[in-house]
């Protein structure tokens, strides 16, 4: 299994009562993490870095507040605002606009996505729906071609036609008029200092910013960032991003109003209906009709979080657009009944392979934009529901690919196993995205989760601004999968694109246990429902159940499988029942924060995927 996945403790018989069992191994964690030591599992290569960039840690334990994220540039950016007294939104913000800089083919302000805030004064969960939208112009038939048939996924990427209007800007506005104490300004300092005076290249960069070089060199303005030379940056050379520091300067003077009002939309409105294309270049570049007033009419939705129970806690996600929220909870009231502390290895994993099938299943039926379509949030989510798919999972043969929804609208009788609806195949989705995860030391919590889509975005950056545009439009269906099933998630005027985005926030009554989230497209589901369960059930430090191999089933006729469990017995086992199984080389790259139980925080990331992860505190335990 890896050296990440472990046996349930034989005497452990509650969610909680691993909790209390976690401090003394957090404090270990913490320990080595705070000396500079990776912790067991750890890629000690991502151990130190160059002059001036902080050093790569997955684990930290102490008071004050946490950050992780999957840069240590970005996460120390957040550490800085809450030294310097803000509080766990505006030190999202601040890392979230450092992302911008060190991560910008995933995050940026030409991007959105789903902001989840615990309220520790008032005991409340509350979301930001920062999601992307198409022009008002578009329609369903927005990525066919003349002949009604769908574009190649690679033109419709690379185009204008892909850009949706960015909602980031307008999230950190709205996070902190409501919830921050700090302004736009004095969050996005760190951010600017750090595209001025350059980051540290690292092999990640360097691989992502290689497998874009192609499409980069189509667009000057891309070319010249992140191709300085005409040639990849070197890994250890310093990156600057001028161009994006004045943009910062810009937000911070004159307020996300530049944007939605003022001349850096209209460089964007420009940049997409006329994509500024190397004359040399052989692409065929296609125009968008985002307009200004797309830009005008754009606001975020403050929504109430999607809820379920599991094991006695309360687990609040994002409601759609993202189908994040309903899928993890859906999947969660469906192994509710399972002791899954009682299962050997290859059991559990058929039950979340299971599970997650099913929640897929639905999804794909019955998930879109609330503005467009009747989704009913509530029933997905319901104990009631999940009982009349559970009843599918067979201990000893597995389910079918595309499986049927079901109907949550009318469950029918209880005990009564649904399969009545029409199975359709469930559509691509990229696997990129980054997330982050803040506390402050008045217990506030922040679950945040951003994009610009694909790796690279759409591949377009704005001439002088430094950020590239998203191609989140790429999120909706060209066409149904099938003509016979109502497809919720078509292309539509103003329509937000279905997310599977799963900022995650889970309380114990009124107190925080942890926050979570992951990148990964529709593997983030997947990613946010496994190390729930590896920590919840299996017992697994939080750190742990990040590093462990995961799974990857959306209902598809193969369950996808990182190396660890690939070249594991346990495939083998689950072969037996009938599974099938491809690789999949990297699934995720989750972060985490935990409230333990004598008050201090624990900050946790990857030990390996993305390079490894970069978790902080305030004040490190002693």
């Amino acid at each position: 299994m890896g050296h990440a996945a472990r046996p349930a403790a034989a005497t452990r018989p509650t969610a909680r009562a691993a909790r209390r069992a976690l401090p003394a191994l957090a404090a270990a964690a913490g320990m080595v993490a705070v000396l500079g030591v990776a912790p067991a599992g750890a890629d000690t290569a991502t151990q130190g870095s160059a002059a001036g960039t902080p050093a790569k840690t997955p684990v930290a334990t102490g008071y004050g507040g946490a950050v992780s994220s999957v840069d240590p540039d970005a996460s120390a950016a957040g550490i800085d605002v809450l030294r310097r007294g803000g509080n766990a939104v505006d030190a999202a913000v601040a890392t979230a606009a450092a992302l911008g800089v060190t991560e910008p083919y995933s995050a940026g302000v030409g991007g959105g996505g789903y902001f989840v805030y615990y309220n520790a004064k008032r005991h409340s969960v509350s979301t930001l729906d920062g999601r992307e939208t198409a022009p008002l112009s578009a329609n369903k038939d927005l990525f066919l071609d003349d002949n009604g048939k769908p574009l190649p996924f690679g033109d419709a990427v690379t185009s204008g036609l892909s850009v949706g209007t960015p909602g980031t800007a307008a999230t950190w506005s709205d996070a902190l008029h409501s919830w921050g104490t700090r302004s736009l300004a004095q969050v996005l300092k760190p951010a600017e200092r750090l595209a001025r005076d350059g980051f540290t290249v690292d092999k990640t960069f360097r691989e992502q910013t290689a497998d874009n070089e192609d499409r980069f060199k189509d667009f000057p303005a891309s070319a010249e960032l992140f191709l300085p030379g005409g040639k990849l940056p070197a890994v250890g050379s310093t990156l600057r991003n001028p161009d994006l520091a004045r943009t910062y300067a810009l937000l911070a003077k004159k307020g996300v109003g530049a944007i939605y009002k003022g001349e850096l939309g209209r460089d964007i409105v420009s940049t997409v209906r006329k994509p500024p294309v190397d004359p040399k270049a052989q692409r065929t570049v296609h125009p968008g009709d985002l307009r200004a007033e797309d830009l005008r009419a754009y606001a975020t939705k403050r929504q109430a979080p999607t809820r379920t129970s599991y094991r006695g806690l309360d687990v609040y996600g994002m409601a759609p657009s993202s189908s994040g929220g309903t899928s993890v909870a859906e999947a969660l009231n469906i192994l509710e009944r399972t002791d899954l502390t009682k299962l050997s290895e290859r059991d559990y994993l058929h039950r979340y392979i299971e599970a997650s099938r099913i929640a897929f299943a639905d999804r794909g039926r019955w998930v879109g934009d609330p503005a467009a379509e009747d989704v009913p949030t509530k029933a997905l989510t319901s104990q009631r529901y999940a009982d009349s798919r559970a009843c599918l999972i067979k201990p000893d043969k597995v389910l079918k690919s595309p499986l049927a929804p079901g109907d949550p609208t009318n469950p029918g009788a209880p005990g009564s196993c649904d399969t009545r609806g029409h199975a359709a195949p469930t559509p691509y989705e990229g696997q990129s995205t980054t997330h982050l995860t803040t506390a402050d030391k008045w217990g506030n919590v922040v679950a945040y989760t951003l994009t610009i889509e694909q790796t690279g975005g759409s591949g377009i950056t704005v001439p002088g601004r430094g950020f590239l545009l998203n191609n989140e439009l790429t999120d909706f269906s060209f066409a149904p999968a099938d003509p016979a099933v109502h497809d919720p998630n078509l292309p539509g005027p103003g329509k937000r694109p279905r997310s599977s985005m799963s900022p995650t926030i889970v309380l114990d009554g009124h107190k925080p246990v942890l926050a979570l989230g992951s990148p990964g497209g529709a593997t983030i589901i997947t990613t946010v429902l496994q190390t729930l369960l590896n920590h919840l059930d299996r017992g697994m430090p939080l750190v742990d159940a990040i590093a462990a191999p995961r799974a990857s089933q959306r209902n598809a006729a193969q369950t996808e499988l990182e190396p660890g469990l690939w070249n594991s017995p346990e495939r083998a086992r689950l072969e037996t029942l009938g599974h099938a199984f491809k690789q999949n080389p990297e699934i995720g790259a989750a972060t985490g924060v935990q409230r333990l139980a004598d008050g201090r925080w624990l900050a946790a990331a990857e030990t390996k995927r993305r390079g490894g992860g970069a978790a902080m505190v305030v004040r490190p335990a002693d």
